[in-house]
């Protein structure tokens, strides 16, 4: 008998730490993605500067509420731990749309190969056309092989044809 686990008897709710760990990574990378368009709009910087300059003002003026004294080491605990969470979404933002781009690539790479295979095939198709269209025979030909019968003919018949020709090429005279 196997040492696995029983198929008769239900699993336990046991979570450990790495099944706490997986996550979705385009959720996580949805995230980040929302995260990075958030930080770098006007918007973000607004609130921000607000937020800082009602900081140092409630820190400097306001006596009983100065929970953050000059310095402001708070405050750039807060700006460093900021940059820590920003810098990585940014990141993982970038990643992704790198793929995005590489994909995109791939699929103009793919598309211009297939539109220079149609364009070669139309190329040879239009070169075929004009080669058969080259051994055609002409009006000129025609007339130049005519006019080599009438003078390589012999006697009368030979006039009457030359005569029915200049009609064909002149029927006022």
């Amino acid at each position: 008998m196997a040492d696995g686990p029983r198929l008769d008897v239900p699993r336990g709710r046991t979570r450990n730490l790495a099944s706490f760990l997986r996550l979705n990574p385009d959720a996580v990378g949805r995230f980040a993605e929302g995260i990075a368009r958030f930080l770098g709009t006007g918007r973000f910087l607004a609130v921000q500067t607000i937020i800082v300059i009602v900081w140092i003002v409630l820190n400097v003026a306001a006596v009983r509420l100065r929970w953050d004294p000059y310095p402001f080491i708070l405050l750039n605990l807060a700006f460093s731990t900021q940059a820590a969470y920003a810098a990585p979404l940014i990141l993982l933002a970038q990643n992704r749309q790198a793929d995005r781009d590489r994909v995109q690539a791939e699929e103009d790479r793919a598309r211009a190969a297939s539109i220079r295979a149609d364009t070669e095939y139309l190329a040879r198709e239009l070169a075929s056309l004009r080669v058969a269209v080259g051994e055609l025979a002409t009006r000129d030909f025609i007339r130049g092989e005519l006019n080599r019968l009438v003078e390589d003919g012999s006697g009368d018949d030979g006039e009457k044809r030359e005569k029915k020709v200049k009609k064909r090429r002149d029927p006022v005279a």
